[in-house]
């Protein structure tokens, strides 16, 4: 059975209307806007803003996240020291939603779009329909890896139970939050139709 792009066909991504593929970019009939069959360089993308995002990966679990003055005196965390720290309290949940949230969705992320562009490419062992579910699903954990940016809020309440005077936000913060950003927009730019391309390819 054919595919739509053998067929000649594409569809807007602004209206919605399916055109005839001509030569590329395409123009709509309807609305008059420029486009391609597959968004260009795809896996370029979506590789260079994965990368960027493992890079800042790094000093985010390097630098402190937070610091915690106690009596005056500063005592700078990382995201794994303060998930200790909770620990050390007992506080076992929250330690395991941040260890979840901070450590391990990031990770699935990164890894698993590294994994979806490495099979776009080469269509080895493919099973699209698979592979489309495991890209919503990183899509779907892109905005609560931001949990652990609200740390310093639940610290806020140790601060009124009088463990500790005060709370800052550390540098790690920072790179953290790009971490997030970037794997958001690496999801983003990552085109799930080439899946079924490579898969359409290597079984004809």
């Amino acid at each position: 059975m054919k595919t739509a792009k053998e067929m000649g066909f594409s569809l807007c991504p602004k209206c919605h209307k399916v055109n005839k593929t001509t030569v590329e970019p395409i123009q709509c009939e309807r609305c008059h806007g420029l486009f391609y069959q597959r968004n260009r360089n795809s896996l370029q993308y979506t590789l260079a803003w994965n990368f960027a995002a493992l890079l800042a990966f790094i000093p985010a679990n390097y630098f402190p996240i937070m610091i915690i003055y106690s009596l005056g005196v500063p005592d700078e965390s990382t995201i794994l020291s303060g998930i200790g720290k909770f620990i050390s309290e007992g506080l076992y949940p929250i330690a395991a939603i941040i260890f979840t949230a901070s450590i391990i969705v990031p990770l699935i992320k990164i890894i698993g779009l590294f994994v979806l562009v490495y099979r776009a490419h080469t269509g080895v062992r493919l099973k699209p329909d698979k592979h489309s579910t495991v890209y919503h699903i990183l899509k779907f954990l892109g905005p609560w890896s931001m949990l652990d940016v609200f740390v310093v809020a639940l610290l806020v309440a140790v601060v009124e139970l009088g463990f500790i005077t005060s709370v800052a936000a550390g540098p790690a913060i920072n790179y953290f939050s790009i971490t997030v950003v970037f794997t958001m927009i690496a999801a983003n730019t990552f085109d799930t139709r080439l899946l079924w391309d490579k898969f359409k390819e290597n079984n004809d």
